[in-house]
């Protein structure tokens, strides 16, 4: 319980194969896979893991059928009323990161009450990328960035990681320790390009809807077998121990 990752991140991958393979449409996959998120959740809730984020729809997603995007749309505000009070009642609070703009003004509403509701939970930070690019976020950091210099508010030389950092939609969460990909597709997709740098990756077989509670912990356990050194030497980090 001492080397516990702070912030996990996970890409929730293979809701579509997992229906296909059930003979069932896409979006039944997709109303399975609100179970493993609810276990995942409350999986890492319990551990005592205080920022969790998850990779819910990337805006490459747009460029699925109308008829499955509209059916993710409604499924998430079904899940955003259905959940609300539960996040309230285990003190978790709610943040979401993305282009908001694309999104209805009946979703924006949803997801802004919820993260008003649930703002004062301390247990843990749940963090939803929806309609979310790494891309997107660092090119939003950069317009940030330049209008700054541009209004003199900063100088070139200004410029460093810890400025980009602070420009970012996750300014104030810590960068993930562990990211997880179910699905056993062996790649980011354009997800926390930035703050995965030193992140441990953690790839399972395991298509979403069937992850449970045992897998969370499963990754949890390999990852504590590994030594992040952060470009030192292992004898160092034995040495600062």
């Amino acid at each position: 319980m001492s080397r516990l990752p702070g912030h996990v991140a996970v890409i929730m991958d293979g809701n579509g194969r997992w229906a296909h393979r059930r003979g069932r449409e896409r979006i039944f996959g997709h109303h399975e896979g609100v179970k493993a998120v609810r276990k995942t959740v409350d999986a890492a809730a319990e551990l005592g893991v205080k920022y969790l984020t998850l990779y819910a729809f990337s805006k490459e997603n747009w460029n699925r059928p109308d008829e499955e995007v509209s059916a993710l749309m409604d499924l998430m505000i079904e899940s955003i009323n259905n959940e609300t009070n539960t996040l309230i009642k285990k003190e978790i609070s709610l943040q979401v990161i993305g282009d908001l703009s694309r999104l209805s003004e009946n979703v924006r509403k949803r997801l802004h009450q919820t993260m008003k509701l649930t703002s004062g939970g301390t247990r843990m930070r749940l963090v939803v990328a929806l309609s979310y690019s790494s891309r997107w976020e660092i090119s939003e950091a950069c317009r940030r960035i330049a209008a700054a210099v541009k209004d003199g508010r900063m100088n070139l030389n200004d410029i460093n990681e810890e400025t980009v950092t602070a420009s970012l939609a996750t300014s104030d969460i810590p960068d993930p320790e562990l990211m997880i990909r179910t699905s056993g597709e062996k790649r980011i997709s354009n997800f926390l390009l930035w703050q995965l740098a030193y992140t441990e990756l953690y790839f399972t077989e395991k298509l979403w809807p069937d992850f449970g509670k045992e897998d969370f912990y499963k990754a949890v356990a390999d990852f504590q077998k590994r030594e992040r050194r952060h470009g030192k030497t292992s004898e160092q980090i034995a040495d600062n121990r």
